[in-house]
């Protein structure tokens, strides 16, 4: 517990210090330190009243940084879950989170997507360790709950096998992948959940001072610089806003981005991209487990995809509706349903048999390293196939797609849109597009344009309980 830092904010004085610093003396770990003052909201442009709850017994992340939930309560709509706040709170401090809550006193701008611009600035304030009087987050395991949500961390979802990236040598025995689970807490009614492959990769890691594995490189599925702040990525997070739950998985190419070849292979084959069937695989065990674990979680059956990057050529593999075996039958839930109802698909990969359609269009990697893998592509046109989702599109029971890009982005991402496009287009799959929301490789942050994904969802998950 950041005791110092908890103890010298807004609003408190030194008289509450001395007392609250007698107490932790002579009754350790009975009392939970608090805080409170005044942050400026962006949304309702007003001072809003916070307060600090630290953990008896905090979580704190690989570096020694405290796992921090900022809670957002007494919003301008009726919450989901049915628990008053303080029992919500409580429990969340019970599993060593500090939680700041920001009580919003019922503002008619607490609402969904406006919301969504406090978001972006709460996680920048995280990232740049400045919020509320505190200056220590963790960087990849600090979340932003609506009222009545909980979390569940650290839900595995497939067991890696080292030898496909071969990444770090020493790294045999296999580790286990992640999602995270927000969900709300004793509702009436199940609700769909949105699922999101993180375009931060997840890795083994060798310490070669200590000579050992560490995980100094795992659970970065909410690397605050690489994800929600780097790219003012608000749209998970306030999807509960709009009656939803949402999970985030760690991305399935367990291995840093650059890097990771297979065996015998040459050094950053997979340089920049991923490959089947172990992603398919992945993708497919999350959604198994996903929908296995609903009733734990008050979740409906239906599943949408949101994803963006890596993101997207990682969760466009849910989409299709060919049936192959060797993506389903590994990893967990084997037999439950791995349909998804709707995706939201940001710029991605889709169809690697595309790759050399323009050369040098911004998927130069791709060009040079792709054949390293799978041979040369006339020869093992077969094979390049079926490592793109694009493949696994067949009839109009896959799922509808909404897509958004930025005709300024890298030419690559724009010839994959179209040639996915057309091919919902003639299965007559529906499916919908935002161009230009903003510039170059981002994502939507504008309240007209996440009200279209949020809309787009709730129109197609909706129709499934």
């Amino acid at each position: 517990m950041t005791l110092k830092n908890n103890l010298f904010t807004k609003n408190s004085s030194n008289h509450h210090f001395l007392i609250t610093w007698i107490f932790t003396l002579v009754f350790p770990f009975t009392f939970w330190a608090s805080s409170t003052g005044t942050w400026k909201s962006k949304v309702t442009k007003q001072n809003i009243t916070y307060k600090v709850n630290e953990a008896k017994n905090a979580s704190l992340d690989f570096y020694g940084k405290p796992m921090t939930v900022v809670y957002l309560e007494n919003l301008g709509f009726d919450k989901i879950g049915q628990n008053d706040n303080k029992k919500d709170v409580k429990w969340l401090l019970s599993q060593g989170y500090r939680v700041i809550e920001l009580n919003y006193n019922h503002h008619s701008c607490a609402v969904s997507p406006k919301i969504n611009i406090d978001i972006i600035a709460i996680n920048k304030a995280m990232a740049s360790n400045d919020f509320c009087g505190l200056n220590n987050f963790s960087n990849i395991r600090s979340y932003i709950l609506f009222e009545g949500y909980r979390i569940a961390r650290d839900v595995p979802y497939f067991r890696d096998n080292p030898k496909i990236y071969n990444r770090p040598k020493e790294y045999t025995e296999g580790d286990l992948l992640y999602m995270d689970i927000v969900y709300p807490a004793n509702t009436k009614t199940k609700v769909p959940v949105i699922l999101s492959f993180s375009y931060a990769n997840s890795y083994a890691t060798y310490n070669g001072d200590l000579k050992k594995l560490t995980d100094a490189n795992k659970h970065q599925r909410l690397n605050l610089s690489y994800t929600l702040a780097g790219f003012n990525d608000s749209f998970l997070e306030g999807a509960p806003a709009s009656g939803f739950a949402w999970a985030i998985a760690d991305h399935p190419k367990y291995c840093s981005w650059g890097s990771g070849k297979p065996e015998n292979g040459k050094n950053d084959t997979y340089k920049s991209y991923q490959t089947n069937p172990d992603t398919a695989q992945k993708v497919k065990s999350a959604i198994r487990t996903l929908r296995a674990m609903k009733d734990n979680f008050n979740l409906s059956e239906s599943i949408g995809i949101y994803g963006f990057s890596r993101g997207s050529s990682a969760g466009s593999m849910a989409i299709g509706d060919k049936s192959v075996l060797v993506f389903e039958n590994t990893g967990y839930h084997i037999g439950v349903s791995d349909k998804v109802q709707a995706a939201v698909l940001g710029p991605g990969i889709f169809d690697y048999t595309i790759i050399y359609n323009t050369l040098d269009d911004g998927d130069k990697n791709l060009e040079l390293r792709c054949p390293w893998a799978w041979g040369n592509l006339e020869e093992n046109y077969n094979l390049w196939k079926t490592m793109g989702s694009e493949y696994l599109v067949e009839t109009n029971v896959t799922a509808p797609v909404l897509f958004f890009h930025n005709t300024d982005d890298s030419p690559d991402y724009l010839v994959q849109y179209q040639h996915l496009k057309t091919k919902l287009n003639r299965l007559n799959i529906p499916n919908k597009t935002i161009v230009n929301y903003g510039k170059g490789h981002t994502v939507p942050q504008k309240t007209k344009d996440l009200k279209k994904l949020y809309d787009f969802f709730m129109e197609y998950l909706s129709k499934s309980k």
